[in-house]
This record gives C-alpha cells, sequence and structure tokens, in this order.
C-alpha cells in the first residue's frame, strides 16, 4: 500500500468515527481475535478511545477504562491488517498508557490473546482471580464466560506519583499446545474445574 506514515493521525475518537471503529473491531470479533463489542458499547465509552486515521480512514482503535480504584484496563485494541507492523499499535497502546498516568493511575491491565505484543511492552500474566472482583463485571455477559475464556489476563505497573498498587502474584504463561488442529477454542485459564475443555471452534 503506498501510503506515508506521516498521513497517520493518532487522535481522540468523534461520534463520527463509531460505525467505522466498531466495523474494525468487529472484523477482528468474526475472527475470534478480540471480543464482540455492540455498537451502543462504542457510543457508551467513546470518549475512552483514541483512533489512528489514514486520510480520513480509522484504521485502529485502543480504549483505556477506568475500572476500579487505581486501576484501568486497556481494551479493543485493533489496527487493520494492511497496516500492521508499522508501530501504529505501539503508538496506540502508549497514548492510552499515558492517559493511565496522567490520572496518576499505578496498575493497567488487559486481557488479551496478543500476549506476545504486551510482553514487549512490560505487560506481566496474572491470574484473573486475582484482579478486583469488578474487572468481571464485562466478562458474564461475555459468551466465552465462564468455561471456554480464551483470553489472558496480563499487568503492567505504572511510576507515578500515585499510591502504590497492591501486591500481586505475577507468573509464566502456559500457552496450549502447538500441536492443536487450527481452529481449535482453548480456554486460556479454566475457571470451572472438571468442565473447562478443548473445544473445536463451532462446537460451543
Amino acid at each position: 500500500m503506498s501510503t506515508s506514515a506521516h498521513s497517520i493521525i493518532l487522535r481522540k475518537a468523534k461520534m463520527g468515527d463509531v460505525r467505522a471503529m466498531h466495523r474494525l473491531l468487529s472484523h477482528f470479533a468474526d475472527k475470534r481475535e478480540l471480543l464482540p463489542r455492540s455498537i451502543s458499547e462504542v457510543y457508551e465509552n467513546l470518549q475512552q478511545f483514541f483512533v489512528a486515521e489514514d486520510r480520513k480512514k480509522i484504521i485502529g482503535t485502543c480504549a483505556l477504562y477506568v475500572t476500579w480504584d487505581n486501576l484501568a484496563e486497556v481494551k479493543a485494541l485493533a489496527v487493520d491488517e494492511k497496516y500492521q507492523g508499522r508501530g501504529i499499535g505501539k503508538r496506540l497502546l502508549q497514548a492510552s498508557l499515558a492517559v493511565g498516568r496522567a490520572l496518576e493511575i499505578r496498575r493497567i491491565f488487559t486481557l488479551t490473546l496478543r500476549t506476545g505484543f504486551f510482553e514487549h511492552f512490560g505487560f506481566r500474566h496474572v491470574s484473573k482471580e486475582d484482579l478486583p472482583h469488578k474487572v468481571w463485571t464485562e466478562c458474564v455477559r461475555c459468551i466465552y464466560f465462564p468455561d471456554k475464556c480464551v483470553e489472558y489476563a496480563m499487568v503492567k505497573d505504572l511510576p507515578g506519583p500515585g499510591p502504590a498498587p497492591s501486591p500481586i502474584r505475577f507468573h509464566e504463561k502456559t500457552a496450549p499446545s502447538k500441536n492443536l488442529p487450527e481452529g481449535t477454542l482453548v480456554p486460556s485459564e479454566p475457571l470451572v474445574p472438571g468442565v473447562s475443555q478443548v473445544r473445536p471452534m463451532g462446537k460451543q
């Protein structure tokens, strides 16, 4: 694609961006790389979003939601495939982290399938159960809850003048077997012992 890096603008989302943002997020949700989000959710949380724009086209999104005392979540980080590998995801994430610092939030978390990307920026693996129960508000509405969760919980603690976050147990990621058939849905962190299991997609 003949586009210049200088033509890509990072900015706060506006009302007129919502439908394009929703199409982009839905594209990755259909590929099971993001969780589905309704267009009403995008409208309701528009002020939390950054977008990347190339000549009036929305090519990336990322949001920072404050969820609890001294805790915020990076959500809906997506970049159009044609623009991936150009550092746009990095810019979106850094913009969201800057908001967290400005708010003096010391702990940022994310629930993601793209663990390698977040590991590169200093996020570490934790158990979802070690995060405040407020984090589960969205989980209970998820189509994969409770025994098919495919996301990993990751945390990054930020320096700053705010109160230090409470201690949390970091651990190494336990990756699914690389020998599983393509398209297999694997729970990253089974929540119901004896119930969670590996299942082919389409057989929910």
